[in-house]
């Protein structure tokens, strides 16, 4: 299974439908998204896949955000999102709580731990644990987003033009 993750969009609806052709040319089945989504116009735009949100500190009206979320058929997981895709146990996070962050890694339950927050690209591994950012499609040059496959969490990180 390939994943698409992405983060910071800020509302920013040029760099975020960019960054859905990006996402539809890699041929991703999932999106997550790991917050400062900025806008509820941001959401439909990834409405061709099932996409899980979580909200970042910039995400001020998490009411309407979840509103839009539900009404698009997707999933908002609020701060913290735990899921599971072809048998890889997932943790969806913003990064800026970084106790809880810290603790989702240091748990080790988890293959893939998602953030954004600082605008970088990395990934790297914690024991078991691959730590992902896939950095930022507003305030970042250059704008990215990664793609992972599924089971084997190979890592691709994606400049969106």
């Amino acid at each position: 299974m390939r994943i698409g993750i992405v983060s910071d969009t800020h509302g920013h609806l040029g760099n975020t439908r960019k960054a859905v052709e990006a996402l539809a040319a890699h041929e991703v089945e999932c999106v997550l998204h790991c917050g400062d989504i900025g806008s509820s116009e941001v959401v439909p735009l990834f409405g061709r896949w099932p996409t899980h949100f979580v909200f970042g500190n910039c995400d001020h009206d998490e009411d309407a955000l979840t509103e839009t979320i539900e009404l698009s058929e997707q999933t908002s997981h609020g701060a913290f999102g735990s899921i599971e895709l072809d048998g890889c146990r997932i943790a969806l996070i913003h990064g800026h709580d970084s106790r809880r962050f810290r603790e989702a890694i240091a748990s080790q339950e988890f293959g893939l731990v998602c953030y954004g927050h600082t605008h970088v690209p990395e990934h790297h591994y914690e024991g078991e644990t691959l730590v992902l950012n896939p950095g930022a499609l507003f305030r970042a040059t250059p704008h990215t987003i990664a793609v992972v496959d599924l089971p084997s969490l190979a890592v691709r990180s994606i400049e969106v033009a």
